[in-house]
């Protein structure tokens, strides 16, 4: 039933899922449990994730507490096909790298013809064609879990609009996911998916953060270590977290960063990184103001933070370079790079690699021990979006200090007392 490029590839991603695998202890721990009690047993889950080694040991996590899977990608350049032939030995996988928009949709399509009873998703697209496609099909839906900031802002449109009718765990808000994933994790990986690509130097660099959010402030920092000089472009909007953009340029300057408008900044900047979630960010007149030779890179989920269209119409031809790097000749004379055709750089395949592997072992659990969450909640929850509960964002960050030998310090009685009392002295 899978549809994937090549089953013959099988043996090299079960390769790639073993090295993973010996690097997620936390993921590790919570299968061992699974594997025992079975929490997700008759049940189906739908998936639409980057579909890469480390998502790999979260699918195998949760068919090892007994449920089915059917799993397609959540963008159409970041399948790893090895990885994605090794999975369609175990469960229901539709996806390869280089889909076409409507094949993308049509692996969505499949997915959800497999009747999930939880969907997972990396941006909203399983749950916005359940509810607009497949409305039919909300009943037999227990609930979902969204991974990203830019899932989590479509979901609250559709919350705010009455269109959403199921429970959605908000894992993105997770504090150890958006501590860890969104600062360590996509500060590294988009700068690795760059170097990747272009072999480039970033010391000495005038590079441009497009937004100063979680991901923005870790990929600022990464550069700022590798000898790059940052600017940082925030606006004055309210963030989701209620935070100003007022905020995050005060934090971005204090930070050490230079921070202006993107009308200043676009003559500036040898490489351009967006990080915003938001459509448009680097427009046409960003565009032509760039230097000859700007790279230009976006890390956020979707491919409209820089204005692709306006991209074609400045230009009279362009080219591929390298895998993942396209040359636009410019009408005015000048050149400028797009790495990943303005889609995740850090995850478009083959020069993407994702998070590192202990990163995504921590949100993976989140996601794995929402799921079951989920699942003996069934019928508990009304429509809405949640948090996910303490116990369990707290349980994945004590097993991860725990797999690297770290003990915390504990309150002695008299330092509980104290916490508790109000009485001066005591």
């Amino acid at each position: 039933m899978s549809k994937i490029k090549n089953q013959a590839l099988a043996k090299d991603g079960n390769k790639l899922l073993d090295w993973a695998a010996s690097r997620m202890p936390v993921l590790a721990s919570i299968r061992q449990r699974f594997e025992d009690e079975k929490p997700l047993s008759r049940l189906t889950i739908g998936i639409a994730l980057h579909l890469e080694k480390k998502t790999g040991i979260l699918l195998r996590t949760l068919t090892a507490g007994g449920a089915k899977i059917a799993a397609a990608s959540c963008n159409p350049l970041t399948t790893d096909d090895s990885v994605a032939a090794a999975l369609a030995e175990e469960m229901d996988v539709f996806a390869w790298t280089d889909q076409t928009d409507s094949e993308y949709y049509d692996c969505l399509e499949s997915v959800i013809i497999a009747k999930p009873h939880i969907t997972i998703d990396d941006g909203c697209d399983l749950i916005q064609l359940l509810h607009s496609k497949h409305s039919n099909l909300l009943d037999h839906v227990i609930g979902g879990c969204e991974e990203t900031t830019t899932g989590i802002v479509r979901l609250e449109a559709m919350h705010r609009d009455g269109a959403l009718k199921v429970p959605v765990m908000a894992v993105n808000n997770a504090h150890s996911k958006y501590l860890f994933d969104n600062r360590y994790g996509t500060g590294q990986s988009v700068i690795e998916g760059i170097l990747s690509a272009t072999n480039t130097l970033i010391a000495g660099k005038t590079v441009v953060v497009v937004g100063y959010g979680w991901c923005g402030r870790g990929i600022a920092n990464r550069l700022r270590g590798l000898g790059a000089k940052v600017i940082v472009v925030e606006t004055g909007a309210t963030n989701r977290d209620g935070s100003s953009g007022y905020h995050r340029a005060l934090e971005a300057s204090y930070d050490g960063c230079w921070v202006m408008s993107m009308s200043e900044a676009a003559s500036l900047g040898d490489i351009f990184i967006t990080a915003t979630g938001n459509k448009h960010v680097i427009s046409e007149n960003h565009l032509g103001a760039m230097k000859h030779g700007a790279i230009l890179a976006n890390s956020g989920h979707f491919n409209h933070e820089i204005d692709l269209d306006s991209m074609e119409s400045l230009s009279v031809s362009k080219e591929t370079i390298l895998p993942n790097v396209e040359k636009y000749h410019l009408k005015n004379g000048k050149d400028l790079i797009l790495l990943a055709e303005g889609r995740l750089v850090n995850l478009a395949q083959p020069t993407g690699q994702g998070h590192p592997i202990e990163i995504m072992d921590g949100s993976f659990a989140v996601q794995a021990l929402c799921i079951e969450y989920l699942a003996k909640n069934r019928g508990e929850l009304l429509p809405g979006i949640y948090d996910v509960p303490k116990v369990i964002d707290d349980d994945v960050a004590r097993i991860a200090l725990e797999a690297q030998g770290i003990v915390l310090e504990k309150l002695t009685e008299e330092q509980e007392k104290y916490r508790q009392s109000w009485k001066e002295g005591t």
